[in-house]
């Protein structure tokens, strides 16, 4: 009855106030109050608070749920980038092609221990306005979050992710394991429309590559070898060595999105099956690809690039006499014929080609 009560006398209290008409000026008075105190020093303050708050909570439901371009914001979710495919990522660096003509890609491969020479490869490619073709396929989860944190939208990882991410060691099962993915990402792009450029990120631009890509070929790719050749030798492939194959490396290819440039990656692939990692063998993906370009020759168009703009570490970091006489004429320097992580940066050093220790700013990662 107590609560009966009060809840009549409650309803009774309601309806007299109302009813209770309000004089208009007073009304108008307590408006103008309410307005005036906003525009107070503390108004202010509460107002600002407010609106810092609610752009706190209500940013990470806009990017999930209402803004599709918020997978490439920096406060993008790491579930997003777990989600990000090759084909997304490949639009996205691509520019798409929109009726444009073909778009061209620009690929590495990389685990986080080799996350500086990313950077440095990165610097390198800047100085030619061709970063934001750059498409880095992870290798790792660090990696993957690193690169989209801090440059968004620029690196996917291509599931199975391999469990060691140690520095591998040229023809070590990781090394192999690493490198034999790399013609089936290839053929995705190539099966996507658009021209890519494989490059390792133990290599630095000294001149813009794309101008060496004469012609309409279907695949082109460099000597590894440390002989030197005349400056006008020929753009053929090379004849066998004494392992009834050539020598071309693997680290620096370009492709046109034709049947016979896709045709050699499938062979690339077979080539891969056929002879797997073995510890008397201990094989690496260069043999297959060479294996693919000679059984495939007759059939697709190859252009072999001008080893002076294109030479082998061997060549470049130990022939003194050929890199004066060639001065001028280098485009992309490779850091290979020498085994180890700190050798390659040391080496790089001696050589002014270690980019990070002054110009990490020059890098779309920034210093790491």
């Amino acid at each position: 009855m107590a609560s009966s009560s009060f809840l009549y006398k409650r309803q009774q209290q309601t309806q007299q106030t109302n009813e209770t008409p309000i004089s208009p000026k007073l009304s108008s008075n307590a408006q103008s109050r309410s307005i005036t105190s906003f525009f107070t020093p503390t108004g202010l303050f509460i107002l600002l608070t407010l609106i810092l708050v609610f752009g706190v909570f209500l940013n990470p439901w806009m990017n999930d749920t209402l803004m599709p371009s918020g997978l490439f914001s920096r406060g993008s979710s790491v579930s997003k980038w777990k989600e990000y495919t090759l084909s997304e990522a490949v639009n996205f660096v691509g520019g798409g092609r929109n009726g444009s003509g073909t778009g061209t890609v620009i690929v590495c491969a990389v685990s986080s221990p080799y996350l500086p020479f990313l950077s440095n490869w990165l610097i390198s490619i800047s100085r030619f306005k061709h970063q934001e073709k750059v498409l880095v396929i992870a290798e790792d989860y660090k990696t993957l979050f690193l690169v989209n944190q801090r440059w968004p939208g620029h690196a996917v990882l291509i599931p199975p992710a391999p469990e060691n991410q140690s520095a591998h060691k040229f023809g070590s099962q990781g090394f192999f394991n690493f490198t034999s993915r790399r013609p089936r990402h290839l053929l995705h792009i190539l099966e996507l429309g658009y021209n890519v450029m494989y490059n390792d990120v133990d290599m630095v631009w000294l001149a813009d590559p794309f101008t060496y890509l004469k012609g309409e070929h279907d695949v082109y790719f460099t000597d590894d070898m440390t002989a030197i050749k005349p400056l006008d030798h020929s753009n053929a492939l090379p004849p066998p060595g004494k392992k009834g194959r050539t020598y071309i490396c693997s680290c620096m290819i370009f492709l046109r999105p034709t049947p016979g440039a896709k045709l050699v990656m499938k062979k690339w692939i077979e080539e891969l099956q056929d002879q797997p990692w073995s510890k008397k063998a201990k094989a690496n993906d260069q043999p297959g690809f060479n294996w693919a370009l000679n059984k495939t020759a007759g059939q697709v168009d190859l252009y072999l690039l001008p080893q002076a703009a294109f030479p082998s570490g061997g060549l470049y970091f130990k022939n003194k006499t050929w890199v004066e006489d060639t001065k001028g004429k280098h485009a992309i320097i490779h850091n290979n014929y020498i085994v180890g992580f700190e050798k390659k940066i040391q080496r790089f050093r001696d050589f002014g080609l270690w980019l990070v220790d002054e110009h990490s700013n020059e890098s779309p990662l920034g210093k790491l």
